[in-house]
């Protein structure tokens, strides 16, 4: 046992934990960072090259913590002389009397830079993309892409040079609370004065040893790419935005896209959410039922793509029962920050 005491120690070195540290070592804190997995990897959910950044949501809460995303993303960008963020927009499509006039509202109240697209005038500003009967249309000006990947290697690159220690490799199997909190891993065994758990889809697993589980489910998400039939139509060079289209159908989840980027030809279209997996043997899932879902969307909504993925990764989401963040200390140790249950938000 290792007879330095840290400040604290993050669990979990994705994007939450990895960011979490950096903001630790900035502040003058002696932080360990730890990871199962040799760095990098793409067995959890921070893997992959681009995600949405926006202020699009239904939820007051969410918008107030965007504003400072944002501008915590745009300092680092700064700090690092690394492009993070691109603003494409993002274009968010749904039912006029569903969550979409909700989701209206709460952008116009807070006066989020927004550009409400009439029916009538839809396809001269968004082309290749049709429009369901009844469904209304914005565009969130300031959205964009996050390079994913980019992001996280930077951000523990920041963290070591503020003196931060990363022990990747190393799967935590025991956790003693306590003024101090022992974590044991395979390899060693560290004290802090203060725990993070940012542990994704092994959440509730390091948790059982501190006697509390989260009503957490871990979905397999399959990460699609679709091939434009005429290269260009749907890329971030000719300002294609990114989009949601919010309940397509009763019972289903949004879909979702990111202009072609990272794979030249080929657009990203998803569906928020997947079936149940357990962690350790993800890719034992095998339900297709998402992907028959974004087939027919693809065949009715994006004409200027093949309706067959021509590429499918995989990525988990952990997800609560309202689909919003754990971020609390636990309930019996003060020193114990959970951030768990992120929803694929």
């Amino acid at each position: 046992m290792s007879s330095e005491v840290f400040d604290c120690i993050v669990i979990g070195a994705g994007i939450q934990g990895s960011c979490t540290a950096y903001h630790l070592a900035k502040n003058k804190q002696k932080t360990l960072l730890l990871e199962q997995f040799v760095l990098p990897h793409s067995r959890g959910s921070s893997h992959g090259q681009t995600r949405v950044i926006r202020k699009t949501y239904e939820e007051d809460f969410y918008i107030q913590m965007m504003h400072e995303s944002y501008e915590l993303w745009a300092q680092l960008e700064r700090e690092a002389g690394v492009e993070l963020y691109r603003r494409t927009g993002l274009l968010v499509m749904g039912p006029e009397n569903g969550g979409f006039s909700r989701l209206k509202a709460t952008m116009q109240r807070h006066k989020i830079p927004t550009v409400f697209l009439e029916k009538q005038e839809f396809s001269q500003h968004i082309p290749n993309v049709n429009l369901a009967d009844g469904n209304g249309a914005l565009i969130d000006t300031i959205a964009g892409v996050l390079y994913a990947d980019r992001a996280l290697r930077t951000v523990q690159r920041l963290f070591q040079s503020f003196g931060g220690v990363i022990k990747d490799g190393e799967k935590v199997i025991d956790i003693r609370p306590g003024a101090e909190v022992t974590v044991t891993t395979g390899s060693g065994v560290y004290s802090g004065r203060s725990l993070v758990i940012t542990a994704g889809p092994w959440a509730n697993t390091l948790l059982t040893h501190t006697g509390l589980q989260l009503p957490l489910k871990v979905v397999k998400i399959n990460v699609c790419y679709w091939k434009e039939k005429i290269p260009g139509t749907y890329s971030v060079g000719q300002s294609f935005p990114c989009f949601i289209e919010m309940e397509p159908k009763e019972g289903e989840y949004d879909i979702y896209g990111l202009p072609s980027n990272e794979y030249p030809g080929l657009m990203k279209v998803c569906y928020h959410m997947g079936s149940e997996t357990e962690p350790d043997e993800r890719d034992k899932q095998t339900d297709r039922g998402d992907i028959d879902i974004l087939v027919r969307y693809v065949t009715r909504c994006l004409p200027g793509l093949v309706p067959v993925p021509a590429v499918v990764e995989s990525c988990m989401y952990t997800v609560t029962p309202d689909h919003n963040f754990v971020l609390d200390s636990h309930p019996t140790y003060g020193n114990i920050i959970i951030g768990a249950g992120f929803s694929g938000q």
